[in-house]
Parts: structure tokens; C-alpha cells; sequence
């Protein structure tokens, strides 16, 4: 078997190896090095996060579990420093090196920073990977002015989601127009008015020259004399190609690592794939082409008859909420081109193309990009327009199939992914694909940025016909290895009385019998919460951090964070937190936003034995359960308390500690309307008032930031204790599995939840099964401190016995 070792881990070199697992999966050894601590992840997605609308698990294309399978062995964390090109060797910045027959070099590329005075100061970054979103996050719990240096795509999409942070945000730009080289003048100054109308404020014609502040930034100086404040500098300028691996080993580098039309550097059975390869003196920073590039290198590797890649045509679209824009080709009239222009200034509908020879040459859509696909299509393949309706979205009334009908199979659906129409009904009709899950999980078509999605069901109801259900399409089942959504998996369980993972994947037909990382979890969980007393937990199901019962940090240690019932600690415990700490010399000892006390940084093979030394109960900040319940000193010592909060808090978070849900909750009590412990963006908040409580919920205090509804004004703490009860076991019981309360709430109704809860009857059988739940969960340390078989199978802790 061949050697095939690949440096790099993103998305274009991924992609490659998923080619050749398709085309010969049993040729190569394959070896990928990472230099981030995480598996392959959809960079794409990346101004999804910062704006709030997914989080990090939700982009993982590939997860640990895929490797696995695959037999890939996956070095993340590590750097490849130097190839041997002699001897067919890397060497690794750990010491490691591994021998190659045939390597592909997919390191991608890294933001550029401008080369001036400051750029090294804290709070400069650029926007390029997920350590670049959380430190902006982390920066807006902090400070509040953000400047996004950049009016392109990148620092734009950054500019929204500083925003959404809740950052005031400035963009400086060099250019008077916004992203000149994709829009023109009209385009640009509509797309500006729209996100000056969001908040953003635009500073054009800057030049940067100075970043000034002690260590960390304070402002920008620019080349006029003038000066803006700033807590915190992005720079999305553009990228460079990440060469110095190849520079450094000999290999032909220009901007990128040049290679020919078949992906080969200058090296032998060395290649170059995505943003670091420079093809035909062009580097792409589009995942579409990154893509055609891959399928040839595979083809190529794998010895088979392949095309050349000859380059690639690129479109634009912008991912800012409420704007759509497409952009492609030639942005500029000259002598040679004539316009085809629609401009609807009320609405912000403008559309224009340039043609030349009859042919199109330019694309430019903003307000309404239904053509795009179509028109992009006239334009990459340079067909003859002559008689062609332009914009025929606002003159079909048909839409639809008749579009459908007409759209030659090799005309490009997800661009991102490189996906053909062609390939979709092929795939529709030889795996019998009846939803858009199923054809997005087969194709990839959707899988990216999603705005593809409504012409991939507009295929999937023309190729199906009358066969075609609307409602079943649009079905959100579980995962792509079944079409079975969530209500239908309960209601089999339930009838077929089935009652494991196994069973259940093997009994409902699985498409992979093994399922998948995102499948079994949710089918664990759905088991527990049925079969209350009798179901044994798989803990191989539960998703990574449940399954080490620590949370898992970028540089691969672990968190080790003790229950403190309402935030309420004793001295006792907090020596036996500092002599551990102490003992096991714990890099950072922080006070967390929950009010815990946590331990960073520790190894995986110490987590046994510094919790059976701290002797406390798991905090659970890694669990889909209660994390927290926030307390403020109450009226038992604030002047302005009207009740006793602390005690409350205590009694919530000792009744409904290890309870397994359907994504994290917390819980604040506050003694007052003051509000001290956050308890208006809880999962659940509890604000005392003279006479009561009142009880909150579907708050959230993350990115997707969301004030708590009022559910109900209680008199006792055991009315409290009640209603809390019905409510979280109404939730485990009817949301979707990984749904947050706030996303749950916003889906069923807070109306419906509170006519639920309004029955006295029914409030009483919810509790009746929350207690009979409660009863089976144990401290799960305990359970590791005392199985020499769960230390070794997940900690790799094995105790020498005597007689070893």
C-alpha cells in the first residue's frame, strides 16, 4: 500500500482526499498533519459564527469519527517544518517524520497584515480561522469599538458580525467604493446605504499608517493626519499563500506554490492544492475552484485518465444578513461592451450585465439574484445569447419546473462545491433521495454556504414528479443516515419497543450502520429520556466532551470545573482546589462566568485522579445538561434583596444537577429587579419581587443574544421548584436534539408552552417523570475513579497490579 501523507487539513485538501477514497480506497496509507487542534472545519461558515447564527460544531465537515472510519491518521496541532525531497520524508515541528510515496501540500493561506508600526499590538488580527472568531468574540464581552480595515467580502462579513456582538463598528477602506472589484459604482453605493442602515459607519479613501496604544490597541492614525479610536482591529485585506513548508524544501514558489495543469509542483510526486497553489499565475481564494482542483489532483494520484485543470471562472455572493448580491466576470464597460441594466432604486433591486459579441461577460445582481446560476452559467460556458431572455425571473411566472426543465445538466447548482444539476438528479435517482437533507448529505450540494438550497428542492421536485411530497422534502430527519426525523424516531422506539443505539440503527434501516457522530448521540438521548429507569447510557454515543466528562481546549488538554451549588463555596473546598491546582501544576486557574472556580489546562491521564483528590461533584461545563445556576447574595445580605436567592439557587442546581437534556442550561436567581445574576438571559431566570418570584425563560446570553420571555409570577419557592420542573421536562421531551430552550421556545410558542403548563394535572405527570428520571443519575466520577476499565478504555490510565 502507498504512502500518502498530505500537510495541511482545510477544506480543499479534504476534499481531495475524499476523492480518492472514492476512487481507490484501499490504495493508500494516508497521513494528514494539521496545524490547527481540530478537525476539518467549513471556513465558510466562519462569518456564520461571528454574526450568531451557528456555532463550531455545526461546521465540522469532517469529524474525528470520519478519520477514524477512513483509517486517515490525523496529526492535528502539529506543523510539517521541512520536506526531504530526496529521501520522500516530512518532519514535523514535534520531532515527528513520516516517509511519503506521493504528498500534497494544502496549507492554505494566512490573513495579510499590513506592514506597519503597531500591527503586533493586542487586539490586531486578521479573519481567517476559528481562533480569529474567538478572539473577537472574547473581545466583545470586553471592549466596545471594532474598525474592520477592508470594504471587501471578508471585511464586511466581519464588519456584521461585530456588530451583532454588540460592537460599535467602523470600516476603513482604502477605495471609494465598496468592494470595487466585484460591484460597481451603483452596486456599491446601494450595498453601503444598506449597512450604513445597520449600524455599520464607513471611513473611505483611508489609509492606515499607524496602529497606536501601549500593548494593546488604541486607535488608527491615517495618512491625513486623522484618527479613529479602536478596542479592537481587524484586518480582512486579503490573503497570502501560506509557501514557506515548500520555499524552505526547494520547490518552486512565485505568490503561490506553482504548479501545472495537473497539480504538480516542481518536486516529483509532490502536489499543491488550494490557496497556497499558484495555477497559471492565478491564486484562488474561492472554494469553488479550490474544488475542480482537487478532483483532478485526485484523479491524478489515483492513476486514472484525467482532464487538465485549466482555471476557473468565479462568482461573488456576499453573506451579510438582509443583503443578496451575486457578482461575476468583468465589472466595467469599455468600447466592446454594451450593457443590459434593470434598476429599481425603491425596492434596491439592480441588475446589470455586460455583454460582448452576443456573449456574457459581466454579472453584477444585487436585491434579487434568482438569475444568477442561469446567467453565471451563459457566462462560464460563453454561449450565444441572441434571443436568450436575460432576467427571467421577473418575466417567468412559471419559475420553478419550467427552469428546471431548461437547465442543461452540467450547468453548476452549488458553486461552492461543484456541484451539476446532472449530479443531482443522478444521485436522486440511483440512491433514491427523497428530501434535501438526503440530497445535501449525498452531493454536498448545500452543505457550504446554503444559499443554493431552494434550486436544489426545485430539482428534487422536478426529478421526482408526481412522486415529489413538498412536506417530506422540506423533513428534517435526523441526520444523512436516515430519513427519519425526530418525531418518527420516537414514535418507532416507543411502538417497536427498541432499546439501544444499535438496535435502533439496525431495526430502522440505517444507511450507515454505524451511524455517525451527529446520529447517535441524538438517539442516546432520545433512548434515556424514554426509557427512564431501564436504559443503560452509551457513553461511545455521547458527543466528545460528555464522552471524557471534561471539556476539551484548543491545544488538546482539558478543564476540570467542580459544582458550586448557586456559585456558594466553603473554605474547605477552596484549599482543596488550591492544592490540586498546586500538585498538578494547573497552567490557569479562572474564576468562570457561571460563578465556578475552573482548572485549564490539565493532561487527559490526570483528570481521574485530581477529581478523586478534590472529592467534589462534576460542574458539568462540558454536559447537554444543567451547567449553572447564578446566585447574588439575596436579601440575606443586600439591602435592596427582596428574597432569599442563594438558597433558591441551591435547591434549583441540587435537584436538577447531571439531568441529561437536549442542549446546556442555565439558570439565574436574582433577589430583585436589579437583576445581579443576569436572570433575563437565562435558559431559566428567577427574579425575586415582594410576594414572589417571577420565572423567565428562552433567554440567551451567548452571540444570538435574546431577553427571556415571562412564563409565569409564582408565590413559593415551591412553586418555583414545580413550575421549573414541568418546564424542563416538557422541553426534554419535545425539542429537537442540540435545540437550544431560546431556539425550542421560538419554534413551539411561548403561548403553547404556557397552555401546557396552565393544566394543573398535567404540570403534576411532568414532574411524576422528571423524578422518576432523576433518580437513575449518578456522579460520573465516582464511576471513573472506581473502573480501572473506563481509566484506561478514555484517560489511557492503567494501574500496574500486583504480580505485573
Amino acid at each position: 500500500m502507498k504512502k500518502l501523507v498530505m500537510i495541511g487539513n482545510g477544506m480543499a485538501g479534504v476534499r481531495t482526499i475524499e476523492e480518492i477514497l472514492k476512487l481507490s480506497p484501499e490504495q493508500f496509507e494516508i497521513t494528514i498533519f494539521g496545524q490547527e487542534p481540530h478537525p476539518n472545519y467549513n471556513r465558510i461558515k466562519l462569518s456564520n459564527i461571528l454574526q450568531g447564527d451557528t456555532n463550531f460544531e455545526d461546521i465540522i465537515i469532517n469529524t474525528l469519527d470520519w478519520y477514524k472510519e477512513n483509517n486517515i491518521q490525523l496529526y492535528t496541532g502539529e506543523t510539517v517544518t521541512k520536506i526531504d525531497i530526496e529521501r520522500k520524508l516530512v518532519q514535523s515541528d514535534q520531532g515527528r517524520e513520516v516517509q511519503y510515496d506521493e504528498l500534497i501540500i494544502a496549507t492554505g493561506s494566512n490573513s495579510f497584515i499590513l506592514p506597519i508600526p503597531g500591527a503586533d499590538k493586542l487586539g490586531v488580527t486578521g479573519f481567517r480561522d476559528i481562533k480569529d472568531c474567538e478572539m473577537m468574540i472574547k473581545s466583545a464581552d470586553q471592549y466596545k469599538k471594532a474598525v474592520v480595515i477592508g470594504g471587501g467580502l471578508l471585511g464586511l462579513e466581519a464588519a456584521r458580525g461585530l456588530l451583532n456582538l454588540g460592537m460599535k463598528v467602523d470600516v476603513v477602506h482604502l477605495m471609494p467604493s465598496l468592494m470595487e472589484r466585484q460591484l460597481d459604482p451603483i452596486a456599491s453605493s446601494l450595498l453601503k446605504a444598506e449597512l450604513e442602515s445597520q449600524g455599520m459607519k464607513f471611513l473611505m479613501e483611508k489609509e492606515t499608517v499607524e496602529i497606536i496604544g501601549d500593548e494593546r490597541v488604541a486607535g488608527l492614525r491615517f495618512n491625513d493626519g486623522s484618527f479613529v479610536q479602536a478596542d479592537l482591529v481587524v484586518m480582512a485585506i486579503g490573503i497570502k499563500s501560506n509557501t514557506s513548508v515548500a520555499k524552505n524544501s526547494g520547490i518552486y514558489v512565485n505568490r503561490g506554490i506553482v504548479v501545472n495543469d495537473f497539480m504538480e509542483t516542481s518536486a516529483p510526486n509532490v502536489y499543491a492544492v488550494g490557496e497556497c497553489a499558484e495555477h497559471r499565475e492565478i491564486v484562488y481564494g474561492l472554494v469553488a475552484p479550490l474544488y475542480e482542483q482537487g478532483k483532478v489532483l485526485a484523479d491524478r494520484i489515483c492513476g486514472n485518465e484525467t482532464t487538465t485543470y485549466e482555471g476557473s471562472v468565479t462568482g461573488t455572493q456576499l453573506k451579510v444578513a438582509g443583503v443578496d448580491l451575486f457578482s461575476a466576470g468583468e465589472i466595467f464597460e469599455d468600447g466592446t461592451t454594451k450593457s443590459i441594466m434593470v434598476y429599481n432604486e425603491y425596492e434596491g433591486i439592480y441588475k446589470r450585465v455586460l455583454v460582448r459579441n452576443n456573449r456574457i461577460v459581466g454579472i453584477v445582481l444585487y436585491g434579487d439574484t434568482k438569475d444568477s446560476t442561469r446567467l453565471f452559467r451563459l457566462l462560464s460556458k460563453k454561449e450565444d445569447i441572441t434571443g436568450v431572455s436575460i432576467f427571467e425571473s421577473q418575466c417567468s411566472a412559471e419559475g420553478g419546473s419550467s427552469d428546471i426543465a431548461s437547465m442543461p445538466n452540467d450547468e453548476l447548482v452549488c458553486g461552492c462545491n461543484g456541484v451539476t444539476k446532472g449530479a443531482i438528479v443522478e444521485a436522486i435517482k440511483t440512491q433514491g433521495l427523497t428530501t434535501l437533507d438526503q440530497v445535501s448529505h449525498c452531493t454536498n450540494a448545500g452543505r457550504s454556504c446554503g444559499r443554493c438550497k431552494p434550486m436544489v428542492n426545485d430539482i428534487l421536485a422536478y426529478t421526482l414528479g408526481d412522486q415529489f411530497d413538498a412536506a417530506a422534502a422540506q423533513k428534517t430527519s435526523i441526520c444523512g443516515c436516515t430519513t427519519i426525523s425526530r418525531e418518527e424516531l420516537i414514535a418507532e422506539i416507543k411502538e417497536k419497543g427498541l432499546t439501544s443505539v444499535k438496535e435502533v440503527m439496525n431495526v430502522l434501516e440505517w444507511n450507515n450502520e454505524e451511524g455517525c457522530t451527529k446520529c447517535r448521540p441524538a438517539i442516546n438521548y432520545y433512548l434515556g429520556m424514554i426509557h427512564m429507569d431501564e436504559y443503560k447510557d452509551d457513553r461511545d454515543s455521547r458527543l466528545v466532551n460528555e464522552k471524557m466528562h471534561a471539556n476539551i481546549q484548543k491545544d488538546g488538554t482539558y478543564s476540570v470545573v467542580p459544582r458550586m451549588y448557586g456559585g456558594v463555596t466553603t473554605a474547605a473546598d477552596l484549599k482543596k482546589i488550591a492544592e490540586v491546582a498546586e500538585k498538578y501544576d494547573v497552567p490557569l486557574v479562572k474564576l468562570t462566568g457561571g460563578q465556578r472556580i475552573g482548572l485549564f489546562g490539565v493532561k487527559k491521564e490526570d483528570l481521574p485522579r485530581m477529581w478523586e483528590e478534590l472529592d467534589m461533584p462534576s460542574g458539568y461545563a462540558y454536559g447537554k445538561t444543567l451547567r449553572t445556576v447564578k446566585t447574588c447574595v439575596g436579601a440575606q445580605f443586600c439591602r435592596y434583596g427582596t428574597q432569599d436567592s442563594m438558597a433558591l439557587g441551591i435547591e434549583l442546581e441540587k435537584k436538577f444537577e447531571r439531568l441529561d437534556t437536549p442542549h446546556k442550561v442555565k439558570m439565574g436567581v436574582s433577589a430583585c429587579p436589579r437583576n445581579c445574576s443576569e436572570s433575563g438571559i437565562k435558559d431559566i431566570g428567577f427574579v425575586g419581587i415582594d410576594g414572589g418570584w417571577e420565572i423567565y425563560v428562552a433567554g440567551n446570553g451567548g452571540v444570538d443574544l435574546r431577553a427571556g420571555d415571562l412564563l409565569a409570577t409564582v408565590k413559593t419557592e415551591a412553586d418555583v421548584m414545580e413550575m421549573t420542573g414541568a418546564y424542563l421536562q416538557y422541553y426534554r421531551e419535545t425539542a429537537n436534539y442540540l435545540e437550544r430552550t431560546s431556539k425550542w421556545v421560538e419554534r413551539v410558542g411561548l403561548e403553547h408552552v404556557k397552555e401546557i403548563l396552565a393544566n394543573e394535572e398535567t404540570r403534576k405527570a411532568l414532574n411524576e417523570r422528571m423524578d422518576q428520571t432523576l433518580k437513575k443519575y449518578i456522579e460520573p466520577w465516582n464511576e471513573a475513579i472506581e473502573s480501572e476499565k473506563i481509566k484506561d478504555k478514555y484517560y489511557a490510565v492503567h494501574t500496574v497490579k500486583a504480580g505485573e
